[in-house]
């Protein structure tokens, strides 16, 4: 699986490859892109424009004769005259010209970039909701967030801006090199040369550009996971006294992002310099031959007056390309990192011709089953265990024993190292997961409420519930009593994670949504562990109805609450070491759960003296 923080942007610089990737993100906004770089082409000949006037205004309005004239449609103009009477009518129109065109393309380079963005990121979020479990344990969130929200962004507006500004750029150079020709082809060459030589450093930092760009990218995602972390962990910040440490690891976070940014601008800043310098040599040895061709009589001071306002102008697109050069290299490396998104597989996915569960009729069976999170580190050895239908099963026994991984196999959260579960006698690994997890009702110990209302909380069990079987899972979870309390009632909305509802209501939240989904398997991961004995009785009565007639897993931690359950399995460091009930274990002198139980039971009776 891979670690979105190991990224290698490995086809950062196969600019072909990658531009045929996003190509049907471009198709979807192809025409208004099109239009987008044709306006870009006038606009980018404009300067082209102003740099060209000045050689007929130099020459006929400053330095012209009265008598030059010319004919048009039978009538005789002075250019004098003309140019005097054009140019202030020439200079609004400019404006007016130059405005509409930056507008529409600015416009149209916005909605094609955040059109773009928007689709990519739609398609990054279904990959992101197709991956499995281990994906989000081996990522942090931040990482996420920055991988899945940030970099589609600078692939897609970033792409179209870019390619925008380098067309633009392209075509204000050859604009100014064609007025640079046009006055002098001598002159020309030594500054197109000089501009040529100004220009050749951006090819040496393309893989500076990566590295850092990658590194920058696992920065900002541990930023962003230290504020999720900070928002959601912020009693325990408050308990223990912190504060501190949050704030020294993210000033250490932003010391590096610092220090990532200056690196870049190191290699990168020197460019413009370098550029600058290089081209006042070009213009200062432009200005020593052009005032010997004026002397000569070889060219006139209008069309030196263009040429030098030319090559002047000229400073602006060569910087501009440079600059571009450079961002389109860090727009590819976003690119190359979205891709590497798409390519993503999740590890559990459907076998050709899974079948589908219609019914659970002969129970669930694990065997033989080693599993291991860590290669080499098994927490499940050589499990075995046959569950009837509509028995109910507790797994107890130490922290780390191997329970929650136990009941985190038969929905395929994972899938087992060796052996094999299976339902119905077929092996888990052949069924649908769509359709086994329909078959699957979870309860855990914290359950995770969606911003909304309670209402919209529950119907994610079924959405197409109908008001009756919505009106029946309040009342068997026991939630009618809580709702009947709020003012909105089940239209109440809970707030993020469900913060606004105490343990024991979020967990008869839970319990409704369980309930209409009615599956007929129900596991239930420490589902009272955390609650007051009150609200426990309460849960407890609303988990006994969701368990009625069905096949149940119940990982509790007090086992006085298990004492109902049909068997119990006793593990031991992924290993199963006794079965049977509540009475055949108890009664066990050296056995592994009385001992669990007498220590719970002893400890809970100290702590009962000291009250």
């Amino acid at each position: 699986m891979l670690k979105l923080k190991d990224t290698q942007s490995k086809n950062a610089f196969r600019y072909g490859y990658l531009l045929n990737k996003m190509y049907p993100y471009i198709k979807q906004v192809l025409w208004r892109s099109v239009l987008l770089f044709l306006l870009a082409v006038p606009l980018g000949l404009l300067d082209g424009v102003v740099a060209f006037s000045l050689r007929p205004y130099m020459d006929f309005v400053v330095n012209g004769n009265e008598f030059q004239t010319f004919e048009l449609w039978g009538h005789t103009f002075r250019l004098q005259a003309f140019f005097i009477k054009l140019i202030p009518v020439a200079i609004v129109l400019f404006a007016l010209i130059q405005g509409v065109l930056k507008y529409v393309c600015n416009y149209l380079s916005d909605w094609t970039g955040n059109k773009m963005s928007n689709s990519i990121k739609i398609d990054l979020f279904k990959k992101l909701t197709s991956m499995d479990t281990k994906f989000y344990d081996v990522n942090s969130s931040g990482i996420v967030l920055n991988r899945f929200l940030t970099d589609p962004d600078t692939a897609s507006k970033n792409l179209i801006n870019t390619l925008k500004s380098f067309i633009l750029a392209m075509f204000e150079f050859f604009a100014l090199v064609f007025v640079l020709l046009f006055n002098s082809w001598k002159l020309a060459l030594i500054g197109i040369g000089v501009m040529g030589i100004a220009i050749t450093p951006v090819i040496f930092i393309k893989k500076k550009i990566k590295s850092v760009s990658n590194a920058t990218m696992v920065v900002g995602g541990d930023m962003a996971t230290n504020f999720n972390e900070t928002f959601a962990g912020n009693k325990i910040i408050t308990a223990y006294n912190l504060q501190e440490n949050q704030n020294h690891k993210f000033e250490n976070q932003i010391h590096q992002q610092f220090d990532l940014t200056m690196s870049l601008t190191k290699r990168v800043g020197w460019m413009s310099p370098i550029m600058y310098f290089v081209c006042s040599i070009g213009i200062a040895i432009v200005m020593n031959y052009g005032n010997s061709l004026i002397l000569s009589g070889e060219m006139s001071a209008g069309s030196f007056a263009s040429f030098v306002t030319s090559l002047l102008l000229l400073y602006k697109p060569t910087k501009s390309l440079g600059l571009t050069l450079t961002n389109l290299q860090t727009t590819f490396v976003s690119i190359a990192r979205v891709f590497e998104l798409f390519d993503l597989m999740p590890e559990i996915k459907n076998t050709p011709n899974a079948k589908k569960l219609k019914s659970i009729d002969t129970g669930i069976k694990f065997e033989h089953v080693w599993f291991e999170y860590e290669e080499g580190q098994p927490v499940l050895k050589d499990f075995n265990l046959s569950v009837a239908k509509n028995e109910t099963i507790a797994l107890v026994g130490n922290s780390g024993g191997g329970k929650s991984t136990v009941v985190n196999l038969i929905p395929r959260f994972y899938d087992v190292t060796k052996g094999s579960v299976k339902i119905n006698d077929i092996d888990i690994r052949d069924i649908d997961i769509v359709n086994l997890r329909n078959n699957i009702s979870f309860v855990f110990q914290d359950n995770y409420l969606f911003t909304g209302t309670i209402k919209e909380n529950i119907l994610m069990g079924k959405p197409d519930a109908s008001e009756t079987e919505l009106a029946e899972a309040v009342r068997l979870s026991h939630l009618d009593e809580f709702l009947d309390t709020l003012p909105e009632g089940i239209d109440t909305v809970v707030g993020e994670r469900g913060a606004s509802l105490s343990g024991g209501q979020r967990q008869r939240v839970a319990i409704a949504r369980a309930l209409i989904k009615n599956a007929p398997i129900v596991i239930l991961d420490e589902a009272t562990s955390a609650l007051d004995n009150e609200s426990e009785a309460i849960v407890q009565k609303a988990l006994d109805n969701l368990m009625k007639n069905k096949t149940v897993f119940v990982i509790a931690h007090r086992l006085s609450t298990i004492h109902n359950a049909n068997r119990i399995a006793v593990l031991n460091e992924g290993e199963l070491v006794e079965l049977g009930t509540h009475e055949e274990l108890i009664q066990k002198q050296d056995g592994r759960y009385r001992y669990l139980y007498e220590m719970q039971f002893a400890g809970e009776k100290t702590a009962g003296g000291r009250q």
